[in-house]
């Protein structure tokens, strides 16, 4: 199995410091929804790991969460492609959980969902939470510099790292091997 895992908020959609709370404010970065399609019809499982902490801070509920990604599903799927499982993270920073990134565990729901060994699967974040989350989990740390990728690349990177302008970019390695 070909599987890819992005982050959300920052890799396909534009990030907010004041948080992404409704479907008006989720905007996608361009060429994001056709660099998931054009993977999704070159065979890739494309699935998203997330956290949304607004759920948990009440800037949000789930419905307007599952919207959000029914809009996301729904804009791949008029391009011809389809997005995998979407896994999110709705506690707060405090809450200890194992699903939070930096922490593995949305990745290996993930891997654990499609049956698949996470050793070399690309994690594609903007943050170093999701760089570190990428090496818990064993996978392949993946840096877009969309979001917050430029000023993550100003702070020590795992070693390894792959780094890439964006998600079309990441879709064209991916697809002309």
């Amino acid at each position: 199995m070909k599987l890819l895992i992005l982050d959300r908020d920052g890799v396909i959609n534009e990030d907010s410091d004041a948080y992404i709370k409704s479907v008006a404010e989720w905007i996608p970065i361009p060429g994001a929804i056709a660099a998931i399609a054009q993977l999704s019809r070159a065979g890739w499982t494309v699935a998203v790991a997330t956290n949304q902490s607004g759920i948990a801070r009440g800037y949000y509920d789930l419905a307007t969460l599952d919207a959000m990604h029914a809009g996301l599903r729904e804009r791949v799927a008029q391009e011809g492609g389809e997005v995998g499982l979407i896994v999110f993270c709705p506690h707060g920073p405090d809450a200890g959980c194992d699903c939070r990134k930096p922490k593995p565990g949305m990745l290996r729901t993930i891997g654990q969902h499609y049956g698949c060994e996470l050793s070399g699967v690309w994690f594609v974040g903007d943050s170093s939470s999701d760089l570190e989350a990428a090496l818990a989990a064993n996978c392949q740390p993946v840096l877009v510099k969309t979001g917050k990728g430029r000023k993550t690349l100003g702070k020590p990177l795992p070693s390894g790292t792959l780094i890439f302008e964006d998600l079309a970019a990441i879709a064209r390695e991916l697809t002309h091997k």
